[in-house]
């Protein structure tokens, strides 16, 4: 599933090149994804100019400015959803379910081979959504530190993993940056949350940051179907030092990774580097 990095990787690759632009016309060829895609698009959306491009979480915010006034397009990758923005439009492929036709010539379209992805919109300058309401801080935001972290890990049992990976806590860190995170701050996935100090919580912020702002340079990470908006994969797969690599010898210290499970969730980790 795309995580935050690549989702940050389409908005950057998009942002440019759309905003500014108004959409000519709107094209579902097939509306089944996760939730339907609205009906009403094809008819609303023609003559709208796209004013920003936005991400929260892993969700794309397309901002616009309507003929009926200010509305948000939600866009949401799923597990194997992309946009791909073309100069000239080649022949559609197999599972392309939507596209957008803009002014200058260039087409954004929706490619989803398991349709778990999701458009939709929300009318309004400042919408609100459900799949928005309860998301923690951005792990880039400043509100993100140790004291937010160690606050809310204040006497839970749960593995400090499955934190990181609840959206109410932080939002956008899967099961890869996660796993990479806590190797580069030396904390098992599966110790306790409320266990680990203020000063190791600050460690692990870090961590998150870096590894996150290192896969956006990267593009991402290409494990299978995730290529960014000009059709290219990610390299941050390459660095990977624990995820997917049980057995494998620690890049570090040699030690063979290990892996459990934590939260229905594959947790590979180093048993010497991430001995606490």
């Amino acid at each position: 599933m795309p995580e935050l990095p690549e989702v940050e990787t389409t908005r950057r690759g998009i942002e440019p090149r759309v905003t500014g632009r108004r959409i000519v016309s709107v094209t579902v060829y097939d509306g089944r994804l996760r939730w339907p895609v609205p009906s009403t698009l094809p008819a609303l959306l023609p003559g709208a100019l796209i004013v920003a491009i936005e991400r929260r979480s892993k969700y794309l915010l397309f901002r616009m400015t309507t003929r009926t006034g200010p509305g948000t397009m939600l866009v949401h990758l799923g597990m194997t959803g992309s946009l791909r923005m073309f100069g000239r439009a080649p022949p559609r492929r197999r599972h392309d379910h939507v596209e957008f036709a803009l002014d200058d010539g260039s087409l954004v379209r929706y490619h989803d081979p398991r349709r778990f992805g999701s458009i939709l919109w929300l009318p309004g300058a400042a919408p609100a959504h459900p799949l928005l309401d309860e998301l923690g801080p951005e792990p880039f935001d400043p509100a993100f530190d140790a004291a937010y972290l160690h606050m809310r890990a204040r006497g839970r049992r749960t593995a400090i993993k499955v934190l990181l990976m609840d959206n109410r806590v932080v939002v956008g860190i899967g099961n890869i940056y996660a796993a990479e995170s806590l190797f580069r701050a030396g904390v098992r996935p599966g110790t306790a949350a409320g266990r680990l100090s203020r000063a190791r919580l600050a460690a692990l912020v870090a961590a998150v940051r870096q590894v996150l702002a290192e896969a956006i340079e990267k593009g991402g990470s290409t494990l299978r179907d995730f290529v960014d908006s000009q059709g290219e994969p990610g390299y941050f797969q390459l660095d990977y030092r624990v995820y997917g690599r049980e057995g494998d010898p620690c890049r570090v210290c040699g030690t063979r990774i290990r892996n459990r499970r934590l939260g229905q969730r594959s947790s590979c980790y180093c048993p010497v580097c991430q001995s606490r």
